[in-house]
């Protein structure tokens, strides 16, 4: 990946002409969710596998087809994992965080997927290994295979990881690494981490992350908006909390960084809105499109730096008016999803109406089924690309969710 002045990363909008992205093509992960562990694994129903990837193929080759440069993070963990050092040290961490094998079976899937191609390698860890998977090698019983338990995964798979944009977020020409708040996606950040400290694509670029896996106050991607070059929006929400987002402004304020300031934005804290990107995301360089449910719900705090280097809050009369201070904004729409009707407004919003992916100022994709959401958006000067999402919907996601940006040119 080559990009102009020899950068990798350059996120300095929400809205600027995408170049490069980063995506997960569905595999074997999804056949493995079961309704028994639908809540456990952040899903509301079990998808059709094969259309799902149909789907997914459908919205790569849109984007593709528009001059982006796709990357699939699948192909970028094979690549690291070819390096030896690598592959044991992950092997070992995914082991270590087990809970349902004892050290005799840890021993055994040691050597068991030391052996494995690359290939297998990554297809195990993103998809999982049950007690049927390794039935036929494994010689000894443990205590491990006495044990009666619903849940027959040695290694979880990882369903959720088609939501790239969690596990991490681009933050101008830096990385912020997702700390994710449910137990089922933390192996999701980890292999952003690796591929992050060992691919070469990034070998002329890094540095130390503004956040990371490991710390001890989630914060995920969904809830980061790179409104401008030196202003972030970040959703307290479900899954990032006050800490998180103390201990990520302290790190990108007091940093040498372009980001100058925080604007908090605190929405319920619920499944329909477990991310500020399920309710709220930028279209155009004055536009935004909003759940209407939410507007008189909603908080709206600025955190910046003062002269002493301490942070300091300030609390915005509402989101309209923070938009436009920060932002250096005349005049700002919020463009309601759904309409005015506040029925179609909440279906279409569970239906990630509000989660659009904008690859250019005033050009946006979003899920064709939304049809009230997308004319209100198309009524307001924006166009819209419908995708189709029978079953890329049910895990709860729509195109912003499924997609990493790398590189955007600034505006």
């Amino acid at each position: 990946m080559v990009q102009p002045e020899g950068k990798t990363l350059n996120i300095n909008s929400e809205i600027g002409i995408l170049k490069s992205v980063m995506l997960h093509r569905p595999g074997t992960e999804l056949e493995r969710i079961t309704p028994e562990h639908l809540s456990e694994v952040l899903f509301e129903d079990i998808p059709w596998l094969s259309r799902m990837r149909q789907e997914h193929d459908s919205f790569a080759g849109e984007l593709k087809s528009r001059g982006v440069e796709v990357l699939y993070v699948e192909e970028l963990l094979k690549d690291v994992f070819k390096i030896d050092d690598v592959r044991d040290k992950i092997l070992a961490d995914v082991l270590e965080e087990s809970e349902t094998c004892d050290k005799p079976v840890k021993d055994f899937l040691y050597d068991f997927l030391k052996e494995k191609s690359v290939d297998e390698f990554a297809e195990f860890l993103i998809g999982g290994i049950s007690k049927e998977d390794i039935r036929a090698f494994k010689k000894e019983k443990s205590l491990s295979d006495f044990i009666k338990e619903d849940h027959y995964f040695y290694i979880n798979p990882l369903p959720n990881l088609y939501f790239m944009r969690d596990p991490a977020v681009v933050i101008g020409e830096g990385i912020a690494i997702g700390s994710m708040r449910t137990p089922i996606r933390k192996r999701e950040s980890l292999f952003l981490r690796l591929i992050y400290d060992n691919h070469q694509i990034f070998d002329d670029i890094r540095k130390e992350p503004y956040y990371s896996q490991d710390y001890p106050y989630s914060v995920e991607g969904g809830d980061v908006l790179v409104l401008s070059e030196d202003t972030l929006a970040v959703g307290c929400s479900q899954r990032t909390g006050v800490a998180g987002i103390e201990m990520l402004a302290d790190r990108l304020l007091k940093k040498d960084t372009h980001i100058k300031k925080l604007l908090v934005i605190q929405i319920p804290k619920v499944r329909a809105y477990m991310h500020l990107d399920t309710v709220f995301t930028m279209v155009d360089y004055d536009k935004f499109t909003i759940y209407p449910g939410i507007l008189d719900r909603i908080n709206v705090i600025t955190v910046e730096k003062n002269q002493t280097g301490r942070l300091c809050y300030k609390q915005e009369k509402n989101l309209e008016t923070g938009l436009k201070k920060h932002l250096k904004l005349d005049w700002v729409s919020l463009i309601p999803s759904g309409g005015i009707d506040p029925i179609i407004a909440a279906r279409e919003q569970w239906n990630d109406s509000t989660n659009t992916f904008a690859i250019a100022p005033a050009r946006v994709m979003a899920y064709g089924r939304n049809e009230v959401s997308n004319k209100v958006l198309r009524k307001n000067g924006i166009d819209v690309i419908e995708l189709e999402a029978s079953e890329l919907v049910r895990g709860r996601g729509g195109p912003r969710c499924m997609s990493m940006p790398l590189y955007r040119e600034s505006i």
